[in-house]
């Protein structure tokens, strides 16, 4: 299936630079606002200057801080053959650079591309998503991702992952103060589908990385949400600010148009449809524990990491599923 240059890129950099520049007027005015009532004029300036910070922070460091905060490793080629070669044919096929490609161990079927362009894009694919999908499916999967990269999309994504993750750093340090509330703590991942050794899926060995915890069951109170008291308090404060800098820098569309031209370039609009329903459906029993660091990282993803519900919800900026499998089918020809 042919790719069109318009489909790719639809977006471009000067729209993702316009939502990333409304997205810094949010922390910028906040501080320099506090800074205002505490010291007048002398501390509107330092406020900021302090957003200045923060915003060299998110913008430098957010693809590192994103790929932390789901404990993601670079993957080598000999460890995952099959992957590497989908993704040079579709690199190869989008006119890109191949990205750096990292293997996050949560059992979740997740993905999410981050960088600032295309000579510093990273790909990270779950070991629940290689588990999970067939050669076709993971296909898609990656053009999405690289349609990502392509669109330009990536930078006020990432951008804005790694500034709401400075904004909720308090949030997370509350997570490691002694006597926090036993209800906040988060279940233990548990690893995801077993493969056949020397697949794509297969582990890489005993010392691989913890990968980021799942969340409880369904209900209601701190201990349903993953978050303890005092963490859960500061996330009060710090989650709305946080929540709108990344739906400034983001939108459903990007989405749309990341499916659209993701289905192009594999060439099986039909593939990806179906995993995206795989996806949802292992979202739905592996959901994440929406903590300070991965809210602030889950807009990146494939599929919302987490239950639709308490905190996450600011933070939802994924379309429905069902909408996407739509028009992902109406693209195949098919009709309804």
């Amino acid at each position: 299936m042919a790719v069109r240059d318009d489909e790719l890129r639809a977006g471009g950099p000067a729209s993702s630079a316009a939502r990333l520049t409304a997205a810094a007027i949010v922390p910028a005015g906040a501080c320099a606002a506090i800074g205002a009532a505490v010291a007048g004029g002398r501390g509107a300036i330092v406020g900021l200057v302090l957003a200045g910070v923060l915003l060299a922070v998110g913008y430098a460091y957010g693809d590192r801080l994103a790929l932390s905060a789901m404990a993601a490793r670079p993957v080598s080629e000999v460890e995952h053959p099959e992957l590497y070669r989908l993704v040079r044919e579709l690199s190869k096929a989008a006119r890109l650079p191949v990205p750096r490609l990292y293997l996050s161990p949560a059992g979740q079927p997740n993905s999410f591309a981050v960088g600032r362009g295309p000579r510093t894009a990273a790909v990270c694919c779950t070991q629940g998503l290689l588990s999970a999908l067939d050669e076709a499916e993971l296909r898609g999967v990656l053009g999405h991702e690289l349609a990502h990269v392509s669109g330009r999309d990536i930078l006020a994504a990432t951008a804005s992952a790694g500034l709401a993750t400075v904004i909720t750093f308090p949030a997370g340090l509350a997570r490691l103060l002694p006597g926090r509330a036993r209800a906040g703590q988060p279940v233990a991942l548990a690893p995801g589908p077993s493969a056949p050794q020397g697949s794509a899926a297969s582990a890489s060995g005993p010392s691989a990385p913890q990968g980021p915890a799942v969340s409880g069951p369904a209900g209601s109170g701190l201990g349903a949400s993953g978050l303890g008291l005092l963490e859960a308090s500061l996330m009060l404060v710090l989650g709305p600010i946080a929540a709108l800098v990344i739906r400034l820098a983001v939108t459903r569309a990007r989405e749309y148009r990341a499916d659209t031209a993701g289905g192009l370039l594999s060439g099986d609009p039909v593939a990806l449809a179906n995993a995206l329903r795989k996806v949802e459906a292992g979202v739905a029993d592996l959901p994440l524990a929406p903590d300070g660091r991965l809210t602030s990282v889950g807009h990146l993803m494939l599929a919302c990491p987490f239950r639709p519900e308490g905190f996450a919800r600011l933070f939802l900026t994924q379309p429905p599923a069902g909408e996407r499998v739509r028009r992902l089918e109406a693209l195949a020809g098919y009709r309804r």
